[in-house]
Parts: C-alpha cells; structure tokens; sequence
C-alpha cells in the first residue's frame, strides 16, 4: 500500500473511532431516534444527485438499508442513549464479525474454519466479562443493545455478499433514503411528538456539528475512502485495518469524554480484540505452518 493510501486507511480509522464520541456528544441535544432519521437523510441529499444508482433489485436494496443502515444505528443510539460508554461501543459493536461468520454459514453456505470458531470463544469470553462489570460504567441494556446493533451489522455484510461487486459508495448513499422514514416512525412511538418539536426547535451549532459529522464525515467520506482502497488493494490487505476503530474509539472517549475501563472490563477488551485477531490472522499463520511443516520420509 502506497504512503499515501495508508493515510487515507488511517483517516478512515479515526473518522470511524471517534464517530463513536460524537454520537454520545449528539445525544445530549436529540433522541437517538430522531437523530438517526436526520442523520441519513443528510447522507442521502443531497448526495443521490451525484452519485449514481448502483444496479442492485429493490428488494435487496431495501434489505442493505433495513439491516446495516436502520437496524444497525437504531440499536446501537439507542444503547448509547440508555448507557452504553462510547469507546466500549466501539468494541462490542466489532462482534458484528464473528455474527457474519455465522449468517454467511447459514445463508450464504460458507465453511467456518476453526480458527474462526477459536476467535470466537476468545472474543465470547471477553464480552462476557464486559457484561458482567455494568453498574456506573455501563448499563445491562446498552450493551445488549450493542450486541443486537452488531447482529443487524452482520446481516448487512451478508446482503452486500450476496450482492458481489457493487459500487460501495452508491449502495450507501442509495441505501440512506430507507431509513429515514422508518427512523421518525419509531421516533414518533418511543420519543413522541412534543419531544421531537424541542428537539428541532433548539436545534443548536453543537447538534448540526454532529449530524454533519455522522452524515457526511462517517457516512459518505469514511464509505468514499474505504471503497477506493477496496478497489485498488485486495480486501486482506484493508479489512485488517478495521481492528484499529476500537483503539480509536476507547482512546478517543477517555481523552475526550473521561470514560475509563474497569478491571474485568479491560481484560474483556483485551480477549475481544485477541479474538478478532485470531479470526483475521489465524487461518493465515495455521496455513503457512502447514506449508512449512517438513514432511516425514
């Protein structure tokens, strides 16, 4: 990877870890609900008059934005909204690649190795030992909440497989418009009519800072970059640079906001991020151990 496509890696990075931080900064001026409608219609418009439709079937379409567009973000602002630190969201939200794992295994009829089953019992014991440490640092509910945000983060990752090659930044912006819609609806049930109007009426700099952030910074700049380093570089050699949002996301809510990791906490981040380790390099090390391995006379 050429110097400068290794910034471009690393300003994705940050724009995605830090995201985690302006999310609970923005919950502080709006329901997570609301916020997330306003967040994607400002990722649709007005982007779709530029970007081309990619040739995906409604239906699938309609699948990508209900998943990893809807799903995702209205579990994971509400988790944050009702308790969950934003560098151990950042974390959690990660097991959305061992639930792909196990979707594209039952779906998609792809064959789990056992360095994938071996991450995954590392990465399972390190969350269960951030959910047993709640209390002040972390609600019960917001990180079940995490955990289903990452399920509907991995069923996306299926649909875009089942999609193959797809213009990334198109699918996103297109995928933008199914959200917003279903977004208020769940405002006006949870958060109701009274709450949304104060909400729009007090409508400050700091919260259109945040929409902007999530929308053009996370949404169509983060996308942008990361579909033309996939165009231009095999996926091996990217996808591992996604296991450095978390360290982004933890170190940015500490210095930032003075969220600090308890004990059983910090070791569970530490299983969560050997087991992603273990599931991106694992199967790769076991292989070349094999091939070196001398066969007997």
């Amino acid at each position: 990877m050429s110097p400068k496509d290794l910034l471009l890696a690393l300003l994705v990075i940050v724009v995605w870890g830090v995201n985690f931080v302006v999310i609970k900064v923005g919950l502080h001026g709006m329901p997570p609900m609301l916020m997330g409608a306003l967040r994607f219609m400002l990722a649709a418009f007005p982007a779709i008059l530029f970007v081309r439709r990619p040739e995906v079937p409604l239906r699938w379409m309609l699948a990508y934005g209900m998943t990893i567009s809807l799903g995702q973000f209205a579990f994971l602002f509400y988790a944050m909204y009702v308790g969950m630190p934003a560098g151990l969201a950042s974390l959690v939200l990660q097991s959305q690649a061992f639930f792909t794992l196990f979707f594209a295994a039952l779906f998609l009829g792809e064959r789990l190795r056992g360095s994938n089953l071996f991450g995954l019992l590392v990465a399972a014991s390190g969350l269960v030992l951030i959910g047993l440490q709640g209390g002040q640092t972390m609600t019960l509910a917001g990180f079940a909440l995490t955990i289903a945000a990452a399920s509907m983060w991995a069923l996306g990752n299926v649909v875009t497989r089942k999609l193959g090659k797809v213009n990334l930044v198109g699918l996103v912006v297109w995928g933008s418009l199914i959200p917003p819609l279903p977004f208020l609806a769940l405002s006006l049930w949870l958060e109701g009519p009274e709450l949304i109007g104060q909400s729009l009426r007090t409508l400050n700099l700091n919260s259109m800072l945040v929409l902007a952030y999530l929308a053009f910074g996370a949404t169509l700049l983060g996308y942008g970059l990361w579909s033309r380093l996939l165009s231009r570089y095999p996926a091996s050699q990217v996808a591992p640079f996604s296991l450095l949002v978390p360290v982004v996301g933890i170190s940015s809510a500490a210095l930032l906001l003075g969220e600090r990791l308890g004990q059983l906490q910090m070791i569970g981040a530490a299983l969560v991020m050997a087991g992603l380790l273990i599931n991106v390099w694992g199967g790769r090390l076991l292989d070349s151990w094999r091939r070196r391995e001398p066969t007997l006379p």
